[in-house]
Order: structure tokens, then sequence, then C-alpha cells
């Protein structure tokens, strides 16, 4: 009798961003579906003119109470929409531009939602990024634990308040 080994988890993503990225959302979509990851797409559905800190926070919500496994959140630069995600309790976003950002973010900060720039970052490196960013697992290392744990505890204590 053959057994059959379970296919490991993918994570289920959830993606948004302003007008800025709208292009590259839709073409990291196309990257998503062919590698495998399941997605869910929280707008912008247009090039119009809108305001990322609704993406931002709609993306960082679903990844927060667990409805998404991480998320990815695209404007011009990719601090703005990390500044909003980043207001969501839990949410570590980090905006990367290059692979090895997007490695140490996984492995040092255990980042669950990542940031792009449109306007700076071509889409074939967003993808290499985005792929480098999935592919990524937290180290796991003590001084990481307790780095977050001190962020967490922030976090604790200014929601309190």
């Amino acid at each position: 009798m053959q057994t059959v080994e379970p296919k490991p988890h993918k994570a289920k993503i959830a993606i948004g961003c302003d007008h800025a990225g709208f292009e590259m959302k839709e073409e990291l979509k196309k990257f998503s579906k062919d590698t495998g990851y399941e997605y869910k797409d929280f707008g912008t559905n247009s090039s119009e003119s809108t305001d990322y800190p609704i993406y931002g926070r709609a993306v960082s919500e679903a990844v927060a109470s667990g409805e998404c496994d991480r998320g990815i959140v695209i404007c011009g630069t990719g601090i703005g929409i990390s500044i909003a995600a980043n207001k969501t309790p839990g949410i570590r976003a980090g905006a990367c531009y290059n692979t090895d950002m997007a490695r140490i973010a996984r492995e040092h900060n255990d980042t669950n939602v990542l940031a792009l720039g449109a306007r700076i970052t071509a889409i074939p490196l967003a993808m290499d990024i985005v792929r480098a960013w999935l592919e990524t697992e937290f180290s796991h290392g003590e001084r990481h634990i307790r780095r977050i744990d001190e962020i967490t505890e922030i976090e604790q204590l200014l929601c309190e308040r």
C-alpha cells in the first residue's frame, strides 16, 4: 500500500492596494495563483485615486483575525500603507525593496504583512520579493522571539490606554 504525503499548507494571502499599486496587485494575483497560493483581494479595483489606509486596514484586519495567513499591501512607496497596516494590533508589516530585506523581515521579525512600493519596484522584482517572503520561515531564534515579545508588550500597553 502506498502512503500519500500530505501537501504542505500554502498560506492564504490577503492582498490590497491603493491606485498606485493596482497594476502590481493584479500581476501579483496571477503570480499567486500560478505558484499555488490562494489569495483574497481587498481592493482597490482600478487605478482611480483612492486612499491607502482603507486597504492597509482591510488587509491587516484579515490577517489579525486569522481569515488570511499573511498579507501583501501596495502603495506608491510601500511606506504609507505599511504604517496604516501596522496600526492593527498583532500586525508586523515591513516595507521591502529587495529579496534580502524580505527574507530578513520573515526570519528576524516574523512579519505577517509585506508592503511593496509600486512606483519604485519593478513588477518582476516584486514577484521575487514576494516569493522570498512567502518561502522564508521565522527563525525562532531566542533573540528574535524576545524582541517580538517586547514589541507585542508595547502594543498591548498602548491598546489598554
